[in-house]
């Protein structure tokens, strides 16, 4: 959807007249974005006098197309500014153009290849490099917009940053960025009229295809070849995502599913349940796979971004190109009330039991399954009930039922929907029974013995031992972790110190570094702790749990007890020190189940309860 939109002509005169933010303001409220805020309609005022600079010659004539803030489909991102029209040879071009007020900028670090820290909203930050940002918003368009492929209109990227300081140009032209500087050129304070070079050898007249403005903002949305033919040669041959027993079953009828969806246009929503380690996330993405080459338009949906990122970094190789060309395919469900229903062919959502009513920032929202159901012709949701891990999480078979009945979708939900054989922990179903009888979650469960499972499980008495003995598992293939409950502080992000974890045998570590979106992979965070949301859906070969003093065993009685007391003050998201004891309970049991089934071979653990230690060692005896 296109905010603003005008001719050149019309575009310099509302800004000589000072109307133009106002105009953009009254426009994006009247679109119903939640938009216009101070800062932004500032922005406005400011920049659309250096683009009338750019745009007011007379080698562009009048008539040229202009779109200010084009909100790219079934995303909240808005391109600033766009000029539509065709070159000297009458080929029709769309110059995206990306602004910033930036003064200044610098490098983050050397492998930090897509960012850059600058001062954004009154503070320092780390945001997109402006290159990348335009050229994969050009590249996001161009993947699903059958207009521009079939017409064989070519997008030129670019960015203006019209008050950076030229001392500081050194920030944004290293050789780190080179890639995107290179597809999109960025133009600081003193290049005004090299960028005016740059616009006018793509555009100077407009084009002789009608209202190409208008084709665009209500075009098809669907996956070019281009994006189908890159997804399957980054996937073809990963073994990783190799389909197995009843994922194959799972996989064909949802391959069926879609096919009547398509065919009859009735909503269809598969509910496909299964425990930690069974292959949900594998088929999720065989599935996004599988529907963008036969060119349905789907998306990977999670909450929680570390699956996304992780599946993202592995898919593409972490080639940045590859990363910037399909990470439209896997989006959060923030924004899907904005979106109209049915708009996807299909949405695969990962970790189900992690939606919750509303998400923070997201003011159209109401309902994260209920938005699922409704954009999407068909909806998969790949659910754990037992893996919900705080107060605000509604996932469930009860919550997808009745949304489904209220906006006409069909739930399939059966034997072949369920996926039970386990991938982790060394393919072993007796290992989850284990970890239900060590924590008691079932009064009528089994003790297992360990030694007939092949499984390295072991209880340790210092937490710098299982540190040591994690991290030479590391140094095998990158594939070890440390995990923690909600009991330790966030000292270092809230200005309180170094450290976060502070355990006996002078034990101190971090949670997982802020901003580093891949922590699971990243062969730089093995001395970072990781929380449950950087953890959930993901998988080690080896992981070290922390189990704090929310967890204790109960000599007199013989019983694993809880204590929410013990949460941490600066955890915001679960609400586990102010639920009910019997809801406390049963999440902070989800929890510490979650992350000791995240190891394929092995998992360590550390007790900060003595009497707790005692016990799991009697178990493994």
């Amino acid at each position: 959807m296109i905010v603003y939109s005008a001719n050149k002509q019309s575009f310099v005169q509302d800004v000589k007249t000072n109307v133009i933010a106002t105009k953009i303001l009254n426009l994006i409220r009247e679109k119903g974005f939640n938009a216009g805020q101070e800062s932004e309609f500032e922005s406005w005022h400011n920049s659309m006098k250096f683009m009338r600079d750019i745009v007011d010659d007379s080698d562009i004539d009048d008539d040229v197309q202009i779109a200010i803030e084009y909100n790219i489909p079934q995303t909240s991102k808005r391109v600033d500014f766009i000029i539509i029209g065709a070159d000297a040879k009458d080929k029709d071009n769309i110059v995206i153009v990306e602004l910033k007020q930036w003064r200044d900028a610098e490098i983050v670090d050397d492998d930090m290849h897509f960012s850059v820290r600058a001062f954004v909203a009154k503070k320092r930050r780390i945001v997109c490099h402006p290159s990348y940002q335009a050229y994969s918003y050009s590249r996001f368009i161009g993947n699903y917009s059958h207009i521009i492929n079939e017409r064989n209109i070519h997008l030129i990227p670019c960015a203006y940053l019209h008050n950076y300081l030229p001392a500081y140009k050194s920030a944004l032209s290293a050789d780190i960025y080179k890639d995107w500087y290179t597809a999109a050129p960025f133009f600081i304070m003193d290049e005004a009229q090299q960028f005016n070079d740059f616009v006018k050898k793509f555009v100077t007249k407009k084009s002789s295809r009608g209202d190409l403005l208008y084709l665009i903002d209500n075009g098809r949305i669907k996956p070019t070849k281009s994006l189908q033919d890159a997804l399957s040669t980054m996937v073809r041959g990963t073994p990783v995502f190799d389909l197995l027993d009843e994922q194959a079953v799972c996989f064909d009828m949802c391959v069926r599913t879609m096919l009547q969806c398509l065919k009859d246009r009735k909503k269809r929503t598969i509910l496909i349940q299964g425990g930690p380690g069974t292959g949900k996330s594998v088929l999720a993405v065989n599935l996004l796979m599988h529907y963008i080459t036969c060119a349905c338009n789907a998306a990977y949906v999670t909450k929680n971004s570390a699956p996304r990122q992780a599946f993202l970094s592995i898919l593409s190789q972490n080639k940045a190109e590859n990363i910037a060309e399909i990470s439209q395919l896997f989006r959060s469900p923030f924004g899907l009330s904005k979106i109209p229903a049915n708009s996807y062919d299909c949405l695969i959502v990962d970790e189900a039991h992690r939606l919750v009513k509303k998400m923070y920032g997201d003011w159209g929202g109401e309902n994260q399954v209920k938005e699922c159901i409704n954009a999407s012709l068909l909806t998969v949701f790949m659910l754990d009930e037992d893996q919900a891990v705080t107060t605000k999480d509604i996932g469930n078979v009860q919550e997808i039922a009745k949304w489904c009945k209220e906006l006409g979708s069909s739930i399939i939900m059966r034997e072949e929907t369920k996926l039970v054989s386990q991938f982790r922990c060394n393919g072993s179903d007796a290992y989850i029974q284990f970890i239900d009888h060590l924590l008691q979650r079932e009064t009528e469960s089994l003790p297992i013995s360990l030694s007939e499972l092949n499984y390295d499980f072991q209880i340790f008495d210092n937490p710098c031992e299982m540190r040591d003995a994690l991290r030479e598992k590391n140094a095998v293939c990158n594939k070890a972790r440390m995990v923690a409950g909600y009991c330790y502080d966030w000292n270092v992000k809230n200005n309180r110190g170094d450290v976060d974890i502070n355990l006996p045998g002078g034990f101190q570590a971090k949670w997982n570094l802020e901003n580093d979106k891949i922590w699971a992979i990243n062969p730089r965070s093995f001395e970072e702790v990781g929380c449950i949301h950087t953890a959930q859906g993901l998988e080690f070969d080896y992981v070290g749990v922390l189990i704090g003093k929310d967890l204790k065993y109960d000599q007199s009685t013989g019983k694993v007890v809880t204590d929410k007391k013990a949460i941490s003050p600066d955890d915001k998201s679960s609400g586990i020190r102010s639920a009910s004891d019997e809801v406390a309970r049963k999440l902070i049991l989800n929890t510490y189940k979650t992350l000791l089934t995240r190891g394929q071979k092995g998992c360590y653990v550390y007790c900060e309860d003595e009497a707790l230690r005692t016990y799991f060692k009697s178990l493994l005896r």
